[in-house]
């Protein structure tokens, strides 16, 4: 029995599952191997995922000083800009991370298994291990030379004598041979990873694609936003959006390698490369915008410039770690990817639309409100995509346990995340309210601005618990592939807050916005906590099922 209990006394425990999330509440402050395994990975995400909305907030704040039209207008471009990357970004980086934390632990069981097969019996065949034979692409078994289903480099032969290459487990070559002897020589050997080569294929056709619709159909699509012909708004804002959606590609490329590192529950590496690209876009942006008077433009080429500088050197990097391309194309796991992927894009699209339809809305009431909407939203977006760090975490712990059938850690796992979210909003609650009431100046100059912008502050601030719940729920969903739910819940999720937006847009206008965006984001988060509360779908052990 491990320090979490026996598996039996789980589903005991758990007659009513939603008590499940109360689950070990006392340990919460307490760091012991769990916390550490959590926070470990979810520190560098954490600060990695919120580098972009930082970056764009200090890129908001230094547009702001060009004036309020210029200031709304970059607003509806980057809400624009997000809109479209969201749809292509958080399917891939999401299936990704757990596809990869998937089949990675999956090649760790299948070594780890024939390495305990020689050391058992050396002179005997390898014997099939049923929980470790799994196709990763058709989800069946493997039954080809009744071998164990390892990776073609580290494939047993069948007279015992030698396992030519048990891949890369720890980074070490195994020659095993008849005399017993195990003889380890270290060498740092590359993986043969086909979701990680898939997910780069995807993230490079799918930015090709995001640059080339924004560029030649930026004014249709800022019309759509509420930028009609005329408006002083549509000409910045046409300029910002072309230049800023020349870095589409780099976007998403870089995007897919962080969903691979993450899969190998390394948020580190990404974290260097993203503080050095976004610390050349803060040091650019104002030498572009102000020193060289390209204004507008100069604020989007720094951001386009600092993107393909990170993308390069996720590239190299990752290159060292992953053969980027498969032994075969048939490894490819190009239909799951796009069978899981489209059912997050369906998810991604309903539910940004949200987002994307109250900056447009916003930008309806006129150019004063919504420049204060534009940094509201950004805080917004930046202090809850904190939680994301803690999501990207859950996510590849779940992946893998529910790989493993440890159904003790993936219980586990999963509450003390959550309440590592509840505790991180309720801070993030304190610090908004008060940062962003009393730093509205920052934004603007305009008394009318920073007036609007305390009238949303307190709503800003009092929904960060609520967020930052919404978003581990996600890790959670992903983490236990539970994307079809994800996807169904959140679409309804959607349809109702659409509806609650215009009714409330009409009646309350500028705040009513606001009010909207909070239900929205409850309704989110209720979403997660029915699905694990009722012991549904891939959580039905809590019931003893």
């Amino acid at each position: 029995m491990n320090e979490n209990g026996s598996a039996n006394e789980l589903n005991k425990k758990w007659n009513f599952p939603f008590l499940v999330f109360f689950h070990d509440a006392r340990l919460i402050f307490k760091l012991d191997a769990l916390s550490r395994e959590i926070l470990g990975i979810a520190l560098p995400s954490a600060l990695a995922v919120a580098a972009d909305p930082i970056a764009s907030l200090i890129d908001t704040a230094y547009i702001g000083h060009l004036g309020a039209v210029e200031l709304a207008a970059a607003g509806v471009s980057i809400a624009l800009f997000n809109q479209a990357s969201k749809i292509t970004i958080f399917p891939l980086v999401s299936i990704t991370t757990s596809f990869v934390a998937e089949e990675d632990t999956i090649k760790r069981m299948n070594i780890k298994a024939a390495q305990n097969d020689h050391n058992t019996n050396l002179t005997e065949p390898a014997k099939p291990h049923d929980h470790v034979l799994h196709d990763i692409e058709k989800g069946t078994s493997n039954k080809e030379n009744n071998n164990v289903n390892t990776p073609k480099e580290s494939q047993n032969e069948t007279n015992g004598t030698v396992v030519k290459s048990c891949a890369h487990e720890d980074e070490k070559k195994y020659d095993v041979k008849m005399n017993n002897e195990i003889v380890v020589k270290k060498k740092k050997n590359k993986r043969h990873i086909a979701s990680a080569s898939t997910a780069l294929l995807f993230g490079s056709i799918l930015g090709l694609i995001q640059a080339s619709i924004l560029i030649f159909a930026a004014k249709p699509l800022l019309s759509l936003m509420g930028v009609k012909h005329g408006s002083p708004m549509l000409k910045p804002a046409v300029k910002y959006l072309t230049y800023r959606s020349i870095g589409a590609p780099a976007v998403l490329l870089s995007l897919a390698m962080q969903g691979v590192f993450r899969g190998f529950k390394d948020t580190t590496t990404p974290l260097y490369v993203i503080v050095a690209g976004y610390s050349l876009n803060v040091l650019l942006a104002p030498l572009l915008i102000f020193k060289l008077k390209m204004g507008l433009k100069g604020a989007a080429i720094s951001h386009v410039i600092s993107q393909y500088m990170m993308a390069f050197t996720l590239f190299f990097i990752l290159m060292k770690k992953v053969y980027l391309l498969p032994p075969r194309l048939k490894d490819l796991q190009i239909f799951r990817f796009l069978r899981n992927g489209g059912l997050l894009m369906t998810k991604v699209i309903a539910v940004t639309f949200c987002v994307t339809l109250a900056a447009s809305l916003a930008a309806r009431l006129g150019s004063i409100p919504m420049a204060a909407f534009q940094p509201c939203l950004q805080v917004w977006l930046a202090s809850s995509l904190f939680a994301d760090g803690l999501a990207i975490a859950v996510q590849a712990i779940l992946a893998g346990s529910f790989a493993e059938k440890d159904y003790i850690k993936t219980t586990a796992a999963a509450t003390r995340t959550l309440q590592f979210g509840f505790l991180l909003g309720v801070g993030l609650s304190l610090i908004v309210g008060v940062g962003l009431y009393f730093g509205a100046g920052i934004f603007s100059k305009n008394l009318q601005v920073i007036h609007f912008i305390r009238i949303g502050a307190p709503i800003v601030a009092a929904t960060q618990p609520i967020n930052t719940l919404a978003f581990v729920f996600d890790g959670v969903n992903y983490g236990a592939s539970d994307f079809a739910y994800a996807s169904y819940s959140l679409v309804t999720v959607s349809l109702v807050s659409v509806g609650v937006e215009f009714l409330l847009y009409r009646s309350k206008h500028f705040i009513g916005i606001w009010i909207a965006l909070a239900i929205y984001m409850t309704l989110r988060m209720l979403a997660g906590v029915w699905r694990m509360g009722t012991g549904t779908g891939p959580w039905s052990y809590l019931r003893g099922r």
